[in-house]
């Protein structure tokens, strides 16, 4: 029991953590350009997990057939899929941006079922569908019409896409590789992806700009919580509660995120978005209800999000 609510509490904080990050991009929007924002926490993130990994000698050497899928891990995330939620945070507010990305587990159980042959129980599935619902309810109007930004949601839906392939990659390499190192190398890789963008489009910008204590004061909390942290957590946890149940509790990061923005950014929901959320948050504990137990560690893949 007590190892069970070391697993939820991680899982738990992981997503205080993404919620958090959607909320602080907002804020360093405000001085940085979203490939800025991408690149330095991405660097400030490798620097601490290469600390990490160099005190708890967790380097590890690659082999020469899994080179191609670290790359194309990183291709996934952070790449694309940092474009996709950067770029697309810039068109909806944090909390809308939070509802479409927390949409990843419903694909992620359906590429679980498909690829993986993880297999939920049938409430497991009806909650699966009950918080899809909460998400459509959050994301449209009154009269059923899409009330948030067409390009946004269609960037987003790029990050979505993105997380989903990362997950098929991932599960080639989580029971090869300590899921820190993978954090890192995926991080390591993604720095390289990004340099030519910033360079070419955010470079002269930066120059320009110099360093905004407030927003690069975010850039490190979003480096040491979303892009570290909350990674490092959720692979914990993940190698315990399966892909499916621990993606699940994707759901929450809308709550959290409106719950930040309220007090961070004074970001307001209206009563159908609270209505939204309450579905989905109802559909996550159904989800969570008569889940069989896990197999074996060594059998289940590490999976999620790169925030």
């Amino acid at each position: 029991m007590k190892n069970l609510s070391r697993q939820y509490g991680a899982v738990v904080l992981s997503m205080i953590f993404w919620s958090l990050s959607f909320v602080w991009f907002r804020i360093a929007n405000e001085a940085y350009a979203p490939i800025t924002i991408v690149f330095l926490r991405l660097c400030l993130a490798v620097g601490l997990l290469s600390l990490f990994l160099w005190i708890t000698k967790g380097f590890s050497k690659i082999r020469a057939e899994d080179r191609r899928y670290f790359f194309f891990l990183a291709l996934f995330e952070p790449f694309l899929y940092f474009l996709g939620e950067s770029f697309g945070l810039t068109l909806v507010s944090a909390t809308v941006g939070s509802v479409i990305i927390s949409t990843i587990p419903v694909f992620g159980v359906l590429v679980a079922w498909i690829l993986y042959k993880e297999r939920l129980t049938l409430i497991n599935y009806i909650g699966v569908v009950i918080s899809f619902l909460g998400v459509l309810i959050f994301i449209t109007d009154a009269s059923g019409s899409l009330s948030m930004n067409i390009k946004g949601l269609l960037l987003l839906s790029l990050a979505v896409a993105a997380a989903v392939g990362y997950n098929m990659i991932l599960h080639r390499l989580s029971p090869k590789y300590h899921p820190v190192f993978i954090v890192f190398m995926q991080s390591a890789i993604g720095v390289i992806l990004f340099l030519p963008l910033f360079i070419i489009f955010d470079l002269g910008d930066f120059i320009a700009t110099g360093i905004v204590a407030r927003s690069f004061t975010i850039i490190v909390l979003l480096s040491v919580f979303a892009s570290s942290g909350a990674f490092v957590l959720f692979a914990y946890s993940v190698r315990s509660l399966g892909i499916s149940r621990a993606n699940i509790f994707s759901n929450l990061i809308p709550l959290f995120t409106a719950i930040f923005a309220f007090f961070i950014s004074n970001e307001i929901p209206t009563i159908q978005n609270a209505i939204g959320m309450v579905i989905a948050i109802t559909g996550l504990f159904l989800s969570q209800r008569g889940a069989r137990d896990r197999e074996s560690a060594d059998e289940i893949d590490l999976s999620g999000k790169c925030a």
